[in-house]
């Protein structure tokens, strides 16, 4: 019988019986990345921005809209931080690797993908994507900055 266990307890314990882990985007990492880029806005005096964080999995996580900021770039703000969450790369290289031919690709045809500036993936050192970023309601390269400052703020987060 005791034979039996520890076979058993063994069995159990092997390694391909253990569950895989993936990172994953908490709210704790989207609020602290919402603040980062609502204060970089603010300290650079830029209009006022949406802010959208969607995780790996395309799901909405956390969306801030700065009071006055416009009502238009709301779906706009959504629609960078979807395409982001699936795509490693920004919305501003989907339109550079679109346009970097004649005739383009076609991803700005793809519904529901953006491909000017303000969206950016969520990776962590390793690789792994845990979302996407987008912001919108300051010029293109002004959304940008405010991601780059929320993926700043979670970098030690993504090691």
């Amino acid at each position: 019988m005791r034979i039996a266990l520890l076979i058993l307890t063994a069995a159990l314990l092997h390694p391909a019986w253990a569950l895989e882990t993936k990172p994953y985007l908490t709210l704790d990492m989207a609020t602290k990345m919402a603040d980062a880029c609502e204060a970089k806005a603010v300290a650079e005096g830029w209009r006022k921005v949406n802010i959208a964080i969607y995780d790996d999995g395309g799901n909405l996580k956390l969306f801030r809209r700065q009071d006055g900021a416009y009502l238009h770039s709301i779906k706009i703000a959504k629609l960078k931080g979807h395409t982001s969450s699936g795509m490693p790369r920004s919305t501003r290289k989907l339109g550079e690797i679109n346009f970097s031919k004649e005739p383009p690709y076609g991803i700005d045809s793809v519904p529901g993908f953006v491909i000017f500036p303000g969206g950016l993936p969520i990776l962590t050192a390793t690789g792994d994507q845990i979302g996407g970023i987008g912001v919108s309601g300051a010029t293109g390269d002004q959304d940008e900055a405010c991601g780059q400052a929320g993926l700043d703020a979670i970098a030690d987060l993504l090691k």
